[in-house]
């Protein structure tokens, strides 16, 4: 097991989304990250990293929310979101806005690339499909991390997710400014997660969960969508119990 002199001090930041809606993730991370050694700090001044902001053009509205970002998480060896998107934007937009941010990884970079882990312990028997999401494959090129870390996981049966890279439709506000074309896209992702016989459909984004859960309870598939990070935290002596069908 890492110990804590080995990752330094880690800091959990939630995002919004997930602080908000999701919060069973953000405990997830924590318990996971406590499992394998760390000791993680939750700043309590953490904020939203800006992004929706500035993907809606709003460029001048992000600059004091990642001024924040930076600030709060300024110290610290290692800032984990369960979010690829969020971790995108502070690691590659937030130079743009002239905001220099510190270490900040997706869960799977920071428990491949910085723990050096793969099989953390995880139990989860169940029939799952793994959707990559945009910003993590697209803006922080995780590869197949999050693929790897479910192969090692007892119990869970891993299947693939046909045209598994093309994006779910969500985009932030873009599912807003294009519901229709959003809703296409949308319907052609629920037609590949129904044809792979899952019942639980994870990612690293809460967000494109959420748009992917609606499908899928509107359709009542009886496909669960469900964080990596909740997936990765089971374990058989203490299963993650979580509201699956809720998202």
């Amino acid at each position: 097991m890492p110990t804590e002199r080995a990752t330094g001090r880690v800091a959990l930041f939630a995002t919004c989304l997930t602080d908000t809606f999701f919060p069973d993730t953000a405990r997830a991370v924590v318990r996971l990250l406590e499992r394998l050694g760390c000791s993680v700090e939750f700043p309590q001044d953490q904020t939203c990293c800006g992004q929706m902001h500035f993907n809606t053009g709003y460029r001048a509205k992000a600059v004091p929310l990642a001024r924040n970002v930076a600030s709060v998480f300024a110290g610290y060896d290692a800032v984990v979101v369960p979010s690829g998107s969020c971790a995108g934007m502070v690691r590659h937009v937030y130079p743009d806005l002239s905001v220099t941010p510190g270490p900040v990884y997706e869960l799977s970079e920071f428990l491949i690339d910085v723990l050096g882990i793969e099989d953390v312990g995880a139990y989860f028997p169940h029939r799952v499909t793994y959707h990559p999401t945009c910003h993590s494959l697209r803006m922080l090129g995780v590869g197949d991390k999050p693929l790897r870390l479910l192969r090692a996981v007892r119990g869970l049966d891993l299947v693939e997710l046909p045209a598994a890279e093309s994006c779910c439709g969500f985009g932030g506000t873009f599912a807003l400014k294009n519901a229709d074309v959003s809703s296409a896209m949308l319907a052609d992702k629920m037609s590949c997660v129904l044809d792979t016989g899952a019942d639980v459909l994870t990612a690293g984004d809460n967000s494109c969960l959420m748009h992917m859960g609606g499908g899928l309870s509107r359709l009542q598939a009886g496909v669960h969508p469900v964080h990596l990070a909740e997936i990765l935290a089971s374990t058989e002596e203490e299963p993650w119990v979580t509201p699956l069908a809720t998202r």
